[in-house]
């Protein structure tokens, strides 16, 4: 059978041909087209909006703003996933540049663009933050103000949130274990370092698109999400009906990497089919793409109490997310990155403070690597910079210090099926590891560095899935796992083809849609393979027990005696006496033989951060060597490798591609990719000034392991190999300086300041 094996994705010739239909290639007929207004300043009043010159442009069939809410009953015009602190329009003031203003519907997309862009709005400006810490002074500007006596709690991801009310932190998250004083008074040397990560984007191929539309009372929108029932679930809120009344229809995406996780433009073209009573499309831009959603800004303060032999005593973790103008998943960020923050270390005392902050600047959410990424370049960075100050090999200080089977973490969990000495050890071996720098002429230097990783999914979640099988003997899989261009689709036609003894290549996995498919909490968090493949495999062992059973009746045999070929069951060793599965079907008296799974995991966290964090623990590691031209501060990645813990590989082509997607995907944060903004203007919002890794910045080696383990489950590896990345390089480009590096990207400027600090605390 095809499980295990490398096997092309099952949509890959409609890919490469063009044939693939993709959100934004959805049309209807009548259908308007919608574009944005967005605003020009960070904070402001809104004072004024001047419709009149985009009314005058031919084919312009509404423009909309806050004041036409009342025109819709019931509409409670304000959203969010875990807050609901976003406005499907801006109200009465905007909170970042590119917040939205108003809506334009027209016949075609240039009449909605060219009436947008003579959309007047005057605003009284109002003081703004944009760095977290600011944000956090006493006096500092309020984004929101959240108070204890008004509702404020997101219903479609919700998990206990601890506002500070007062400030602009929508999310505080602790961690207490042990006793962090007591720690750091028993160690030998105590060090303390703060590490900062720029926003990012994630400059997925196909922009966000949706089309909307409303008959009889009921809303159906076709759109690239993530989460389709999530979305209905916020839609149906927003509009004050029953979810049954919301369709979410997902086609294949091209990319995503998490920024459409949750609604981002569904509500307002919703909104515009419900006031036009015609479908309405929007397609954003890239610019818009950029002031859409980011990736969060960190900065991380990480204390560490050491003994002279190696151990590491205590921890005590400080985590500023900056959130934007909207908190969207951003207190989920903070609570991951909070107990991602310790780390895949046995350290007895343990503290973190984790805090999601609002700014004005665009809404940071969900990216791949969630909250891992920034929060491992702090504490990795670290490792190598205690190893140096207790003078022992870095790899050999991690070793000491890793968990393993039956180790208890910091959040009161017993760990199993764990490999992070077997990923790093890969990983290490994999660059030839040595922790000396390399002199060459010419002012180069080469090193290599390290770091490993531990990544939650989401816990508690669950997963449903039906397989079906047709009078024509057609199986399909009904599932709401979106395909974002990560081969899930094949992957689960693999996994239902296994038990019915049929080529994956016949199963048919149709597109989510809320009307069709069963629940998925969502797709992300590296979860599919996994918990969908568990409820697929389920459902198609059960179809596959059923038809033995009904054809036992037939064939007058044992069900243990049968066995399934494809399209028919038959006698064991008398191939003659077989009936088909259309057969079987047809005297079933239905259309279709249904048999459903469904996989749930457990878990959750208390007020001290103590419980499951994860069922379910994605491990890898990285190992870099880079070489380091000290007069330019150029830094070129010559060997890159990860190692991954897949436990057992479903597809190992798709697999393959996932670890090296990844692993460019890493390098593009460690060395390029930072959105800069100059007082909440972004400067960086297109592909010229936002710097995305080319081929010719890829290294000479590009390798990976997929590491197995027999009788083990299947690992989800979607975004493990994206968070160690950054942090190897940073260490073996500050082994190749021996300068002070903390902030990402290592751009030349950046490490040239390091070594002009290094030679004058020197000096």
């Amino acid at each position: 059978m095809s499980v295990g094996q490398a096997v092309p994705m099952i949509d890959a010739v409609e890919r490469v041909t063009g044939r693939l239909r993709f959100s934004q290639d959805v049309a209807l007929p009548g259908m308007l087209h919608a574009a944005l207004v967005r605003s020009t300043v960070p904070h402001g009043r809104i004072r004024h909006i001047d419709t009149r010159a985009a009314w005058e442009v031919p084919g312009v069939v509404a423009v909309v703003t806050a004041a036409d809410f009342a025109r819709i009953p019931n509409l409670r015009p304000v959203y969010g996933p875990q807050i609901e602190d976003q406005p499907v329009l801006a109200i009465d003031r905007v909170r970042y540049v590119g917040d939205m203003v108003a809506l334009v519907a027209a016949e075609n997309p240039h009449a909605a663009r060219e009436a947008a862009a003579r959309v007047a709005v005057e605003y009284e400006p109002l003081p703004a933050v944009f760095d977290p810490i600011e944000a956090m002074q006493p006096g500092a500007p309020l984004v929101h103000e959240l108070r204890p006596e008004e509702p404020h709690r997101g219903h479609a991801v919700y998990f206990g949130l601890r506002p500070l009310f007062g400030t602009n932190c929508c999310n505080h998250f602790r961690l207490s274990t042990g006793d962090v004083a007591r720690g750091f008074a028993e160690a030998d040397l105590v060090l303390e370092e703060t590490f900062r990560t720029p926003a990012a984007q994630h400059v997925a191929m196909e922009p966000h698109a949706a089309l909307a539309v409303w008959e009889d009372g009921h809303l159906t929108v076709w759109s690239g999400t993530q989460t389709p029932f999530n979305t209905r679930q916020i839609l149906a809120q927003l509009f004050g009906i029953p979810p049954e009344r919301v369709r979410i229809i997902v086609p294949p995406m091209g990319g995503s990497f998490g920024c459409k996780v949750f609604p981002r433009i569904e509500p307002q073209v919703a909104l515009l089919a419900a006031l036009t009573g015609r479908p309405v499309k929007l397609v954003l831009d890239r610019y818009e793409e950029f002031v859409t959603l980011t990736r969060h800004a960190t900065v991380v303060t990480i204390r560490l109490g050491l003994t002279r032999d190696g151990r590491i005593l205590a921890k005590q973790v400080q985590a500023y997310w900056n959130t934007g103008a909207y908190a969207d998943c951003g207190p989920d960020v903070a609570r991951k990155g909070g107990f991602g923050s310790v780390g895949p270390y046995r350290i007895p005392h343990v503290a973190v403070d984790s805090y999601c902050v609002y700014t004005n600047l665009p809404p940071a959410g969900a990216f791949r690597g969630y909250a891992v990424t920034e929060i491992v370049w702090a504490s990795e960075r670290m490792m190598d910079i205690a190893a140096d100050a207790l003078g022992l090999d870095p790899l050999e200080f991690r070793l000491r210090n890793l968990l393993h089977d039956g180790d208890q973490f910091a959040t009161g969990e017993t760990l199993h099926d764990v490999h992070f000495q077997e990923c790093l050890e890969a990983a290490a071996r994999a660059i030839a590891w040595q922790p000396e720098a390399v002199v060459l002429p010419k002012g180069r230097v080469r090193a290599k560095g390290l770091a490993v990783v531990m990544k939650g999914m989401t816990t508690p979640s669950r997963s449903e899935a039906r397989v079906g099988l047709d009078r024509s003997g057609c199986v399909t899989v009904y599932s709401s796992t979106v395909e974002l261009g990560q081969g899930a689709r094949t992957v689960l036609a693999q996994l239902a083809a296994e038990p019915l003894a049929l080529p994956y290549t016949a199963v048919r996995v149709i597109d989510p849609d809320t009307d069709r498919t069963p629940f998925d909490n969502r797709t992300t968090s590296s979860r599919s393979t996994y918990m969908m493949g568990m409820a697929v495999q389920q459902a198609a062992q059960r179809l596959a027990d059923r038809l033995r059973q009904l054809a036992a009746d037939q064939l007058e045999a044992a069900p243990d005696d049968l066995e399934l070929v494809p399209g028919a069951v038959r006698v064991r060793g008398v191939p003659e006496r077989a009936i088909s599965w259309g057969e079987l079907v047809a005297t079933s008296g239905v259309e279709e033989l249904v048999e459903h799974g469904e996989f749930r995991n457990e878990g959750g966290l208390d007020e001290t951060g103590h419980g499951i964090a994860s069922s379910h623990w994605h491990q890898g590691a990285a190992g870099a060597e880079v070489e380091v031209d000290l007069a330019t501060g150029q830094v070129r990645v010559l060997r890159l490798h990860a190692a991954v813990y897949a436990g057992k590989v479903v597809n190992a082509l798709t697999a393959a591609l996932q670890n090296e997607g990844s692993m460019i995907m890493g390098l593009g944060s460690a060395l390029f990719e930072a959105l800069v903004y100059d007082q909440g203007q972004p400067l960086t919002a297109n592909l010229s000034d936002y710097l995305i890794p080319s081929m010719l910045d890829l290294p000479e080696e590009l390798t990976h392991d997929l590491l197995e383990c027999p009788g083990a489950e299947i690992h989800g590896v979607g975004e493990t190999a994206v968070p160690p990345i950054p942090a190897a390089i940073g260490n073996a480009v500050a082994r190749a300086t021996a300068a002070r590096l903390v902030e990402l990207p290592l751009t030349p400027e950046r490490v040239l300041a390091a070594l002009r600090s290094q030679r004058e605390g020197a000096s």
